[in-house]
């Protein structure tokens, strides 16, 4: 379990400086939309995908701390990672979200968020782009079967 101070620093040093956060006009990139129903989270997804793996990922939009923070730290997290690799770790990010077992080792600086359940509107601020993930591994894997 992290340290509550360090949970912020990394959350508020991936919220002001965020990884590739800019607009990619490529055809070879995959874009997704992930927004909330309920806040302005709105953020659009740039994914390169190269033989089964993530190469690169960008983002643009307008979202909370929290959901610029998770978006960062996702792209962080899952660049270079082969489409298996990226669905662990959703798996156990998710499971850490609801509250349920998971691997701290291998989710490193997501686990800045393994207290969100206390704030159960900022769980959707936390899983916006992961969901933007998910639906651009099934527009990938559909092109590709």
């Amino acid at each position: 379990m992290l340290d509550p101070n360090l949970r912020k620093e990394i959350i508020m040093e991936h919220y002001l400086n965020p990884i590739n956060r800019d607009t990619i006009d490529d055809e070879r990139y995959v874009k997704v939309n992930s927004n909330s129903e309920t806040c302005i989270d709105n953020i659009d997804l740039y994914i390169l995908f190269e033989d089964d793996k993530i190469k690169d990922i960008h983002f643009n939009g307008e979202a909370c701390a929290i959901s610029t923070s998770a978006t960062s730290i996702m792209i962080k997290l899952l660049v270079g990672k082969t489409i298996d690799e990226v669905k662990e770790l959703m798996n156990n990010y998710y499971n850490m979200i609801d509250e349920k077992e998971y691997n701290e080792e291998i989710l490193e600086e997501a686990c800045c968020y393994e207290d969100i359940y206390k704030q159960q509107n900022r769980k959707g601020c936390a899983t916006i782009p992961w969901k933007g993930i998910e639906k651009a591994i099934k527009e990938y894997e559909s092109k590709n079967q």
